[in-house]
């Protein structure tokens, strides 16, 4: 005679230990999720809602070995004032000026040619971003 083994009935006996560790897994990594979106959404606001000031390069003109002129469009909210960062490089990806532009016009809309001093020949310029004071 053979023995044969029986099984317990499903569910009989609650949860094995493997389908506990599974659930508390889920709910940790959902609420994880929900964090992470939450965060998520509140670093976008901040940037598109309580951003007050923008600003957006025209153009750059390389006038000589010495200086780069910058042209700045920027917009921001009537009264506010700001400071935009400017930086121009050479060839060679070297920094070869750095400037902090002071936007106190009271209008909203500011369009403006900036000029920056540079330690050698640039061939590029950008902006780095604005932040009000």
């Amino acid at each position: 005679m053979s023995a044969v083994r029986e099984q317990p009935p499903e569910g009989r006996y609650g949860r094995s230990a493997d389908e506990r560790a599974d659930r508390k897994l889920r709910i940790a990594g959902a609420v994880l999720g929900v964090l992470f979106l939450g965060l998520m959404g509140w670093f976008g606001w901040y940037y598109v809602v309580d951003n007050k000031i923008s600003a957006e390069m025209i153009k750059f003109d390389v006038v000589s070995d010495t200086e780069v002129q910058v042209h700045l469009e920027i917009r921001k909210d009537e009264g506010l004032e700001g400071v935009c960062t400017l930086r121009s490089r050479s060839e060679d990806g070297a920094e070869v000026a750095r400037k902090d532009v002071v936007v106190d016009d009271p209008g909203g809309r500011v369009d403006r040619v900036y000029s920056l001093r540079t330690t050698a020949r640039a061939t590029s310029a950008e902006l780095l971003g604005c932040t009000t004071r």
